[in-house]
């Protein structure tokens, strides 16, 4: 009885000829979870294929009948009391039962072994390689094959995904601090430049207003450097801790616009790692930053609770909302699911149109 599937393990990883593309399309998921897929009926040019159970019990069934047809076409005789040499036939016959039992099981099970140890030697780093599945074998072990390579089709397009959001990001960072570089510092300086020399060229000694005025625009150009470096890289993050550091946020952007923005933030939270101080921060900063530039909320408030399960980060705000149908693949969704993922949380968007938006950001805080 022979049940296997048309690869070894070897030719996955070694050669191309036994790794083939996935037998059905995969679609890519992003942040959400996929959704159950429903059991496909078999197609009409499929072969039928027995399950690893019935392969079992043949399997055994084999065993059992050949042990029958034995004992009934030979002339093996139980006298009672048994005898010493009906003993020893006994026990020879149960050992070869069981040898053979154990070689037709090894056999049934093989494609399932190979399965297991191809599984193991798939990696991330050599991408598009697949389980070629043979005409043989368990309709379990040839299933679990197919869902395997789907699986492997959704986290490369995920990696891709990420990979490409990741890039993006970065480079978005870059446009819009070199912009800020460029259209105010840059500015700000050229018109010292111009004051400066426009002093020099004259005999007279330029007089206090004029170098009043060059002052202020070297101490505007300070202060905007400051800023771009505190979005960079917070630095009441390291120096003062978390809550502070939303704080200082919080007070910083109800400073500069209509916005009011208030804060519900617990005082004393557990210990945290600095990757979950710095995810919950950005993500509260991407929140404030779409819901004052984007949403046009005229009220934003930011609650911070944690115990020692969890932490909770919750940005609310009054504001437009999130159009119908939820736009998908947005920068600023997408990073903050990113760096989520990254600490093992959970970020959740609720919003209607007009009527809001409610960010959750969910992490453990409990370590192993």
């Amino acid at each position: 009885m022979r049940a296997s599937f048309s690869w070894t393990a070897p030719d996955l990883l070694e050669g191309g000829e036994a790794l083939s593309p996935p037998s059905t399309a995969v679609q890519p998921t992003t942040g959400a979870r996929a959704p159950r897929r429903p059991v496909r009926p078999a197609r009409a040019d499929q072969p039928r294929r027995l399950s690893i159970l019935w392969w079992v019990f043949l399997t055994n069934a084999s065993v059992v009948v050949a042990a029958v047809l034995l004992l009934a076409l030979t002339p093996i005789t139980v006298s009672t009391p048994i005898a010493l040499r009906e003993i020893v036939v006994l026990v020879v016959g149960l050992v070869a039962m069981l040898v053979v039992n154990l070689l037709l099981l090894r056999r049934v099970l093989a494609p399932v072994l190979r399965l297991t140890q191809a599984m193991s030697s798939v990696h991330p780093d050599h991408p598009g390689r697949r389980l070629a599945v043979g005409a043989g074998g368990s309709a379990e072990a040839h299933a679990l094959a197919e869902a395997f390579n789907e699986m492997l089709g959704r986290l490369e397009t995920a990696r891709r995904e990420a990979a490409g959001g990741a890039l993006m990001a970065q480079e978005a960072e870059r446009l819009r601090v070199a912009r800020e570089l460029h259209d105010e510092i840059g500015q700000t300086l050229t018109a010292v430049i111009i004051q400066v020399e426009r002093a020099a060229d004259t005999d007279t000694v330029a007089g206090p207003d004029a170098l009043g005025r060059v002052a202020d625009a070297l101490r505007d150009s300070l202060d905007d450097v400051r800023r771009i470096a505190r979005e960079l890289r917070p630095e009441a993050l390291d120096d003062l801790g978390l809550v502070n550091a939303l704080i200082a946020l919080c007070s910083r952007l109800d400073r500069q616009g209509e916005t009011r923005v208030s804060r519900d933030l617990q005082a004393k939270l557990p210990p945290l790692s600095p990757d979950v101080e710095l995810v919950v921060y950005r993500v509260a900063q991407e929140a404030l930053t779409n819901a004052i530039r984007h949403a046009h909320a005229t009220r934003v408030t930011v609650s911070l609770r944690a115990d020692a399960e969890r932490l909770s980060l919750v940005v609310s705000d009054d504001g437009d909302g999130m159009p119908e149908p939820r736009p998908s693949g947005t920068a600023g969704l997408s990073g903050m699911r990113e760096r989520a993922l990254l600490v093992g949380g959970r970020l959740r968007v609720e919003s209607r149109s007009g009527a809001g938006t409610e960010i959750v950001l969910e992490v453990p805080t409990r370590v192993g």
